[in-house]
């Protein structure tokens, strides 16, 4: 049962990176499946499926608005005891690319190592 979850969480990550990719392109309009793709995503329905798609991945939302746009952070929920676990800040005009270039970004960045538990002591 653990070997198909672990699966699935790959499978549902690939996914997710996948259409998280497609939507940072630049040139998408001239694109039809992107356009439609687009239209999904960019909106609040499309925001909150990649959210819990980040949430299923252990990264958590933090969305906020203010003169400068829209501020988009995924942090990790191993920060608590692992503080340098990805934190990832983006801003944007509107919040869905904001979500989705932090997600994107999230997602790429590899975790830094945990050297706190390395055990060297000789054997």
């Amino acid at each position: 049962m653990l070997a198909y979850l672990d699966e699935m969480t790959d499978r549902r990550r690939t996914l997710l990176l996948a259409a998280l990719g497609v939507v940072i392109i630049k040139d998408w309009q001239s694109v039809r499946e992107l356009v439609l793709l687009h239209a999904w995503l960019d909106t609040w329905s499309g925001l909150g499926a990649i959210v819990v798609g980040m949430e299923r991945h252990g990264f958590e939302l933090w969305l906020a608005k203010d003169r400068n746009g829209w501020r988009s952070t995924f942090l990790h929920r191993s920060h608590v005891t692992q503080p340098w676990v990805g934190q990832v800040l983006y801003w944007c005009p509107t919040p869905w690319r904001a979500v989705q270039e932090a997600a994107w970004r999230a997602l790429s960045t590899p975790f830094a190592r945990d050297y706190s538990v390395i055990d060297q002591s000789p054997r």
